[in-house]
């Protein structure tokens, strides 16, 4: 499946748990006290703690980790979840990431 449709189905999930969760979050880039629009997007930001990244790849690679450890020092947020769908058992597919 496309990432977005499993990001679609976790977003879903999330919800009915109860939880406060934002998709495709736009994450400001400030730069010189500029606001610029640098184009990041958090695929989902759950309670404003945490960043969950989806993909759907053979292998998650260093620059995947990077982007979650982007987006958690942009964010301010701690804890990251990189979450690869495409395994055949998904806890082999996430990936926990503290800032």
């Amino acid at each position: 499946l496309l990432e977005s449709a499993y990001e679609e189905c976790l977003f879903y999930e999330l919800k009915q748990a109860g939880l406060k969760v934002e998709k495709q979050k736009a994450l400001p880039l400030v730069y010189h006290e500029v606001k610029l629009d640098a184009g990041y997007r958090i695929d989902l930001l759950v309670s404003d703690k945490v960043v969950i990244e989806i993909k759907s790849v053979d292998c998650l690679t260093d620059v995947h980790t990077a982007q979650v450890l982007t987006y958690l020092k942009l964010s301010k947020c701690k804890i990251g979840l990189l979450i690869n769908f495409n395994v055949a058992s998904l806890k082999n597919g996430i990936k926990r990431l503290i800032r």
